[in-house]
């Protein structure tokens, strides 16, 4: 039930990130805003899943068990680390993100 509560809170958080202002005037644009706000919601599930992955994959080279135990209790629906009030642009292409940047500082944290 946490998980489930933690999506829709997400989910909250990306339609309220301009302030609940809604910006559509057909239902169809409703539907688009309703869709968008999942295709958000789906791609920080996916990023936070791909950092977490691979610093679970270091985690069990180095064979850190009390790593892996702590990050048993990471969620992937986290969002405090992404800016909600951004511009979404779906049409430019600009540079991958590099998760083994990103990935790097945390591998080299010390487990608790």
């Amino acid at each position: 039930m946490n998980r489930g509560e933690s999506y829709h809170q997400l989910r909250r958080a990306i339609s309220h990130a301009n302030f609940g202002k809604l910006r559509f005037k057909s239902e169809l644009e409703q539907q688009l805003w309703g869709e968008c706000g999942r295709l958000i919601v789906n791609c920080i599930l996916y990023y936070n899943a791909s950092i977490l992955s691979n610093v679970l994959a270091h985690r069990e080279n180095i064979n850190d068990v009390q790593g892996i135990e702590e990050l048993k209790q990471i969620s992937p629906v986290a969002w405090q680390h992404i800016n909600l009030y951004g511009r979404y642009e779906f049409r430019k292409f600009s540079n991958p993100i590099n998760l083994d940047n990103i990935v790097q500082p945390l591998t080299q944290a010390p487990s608790h």
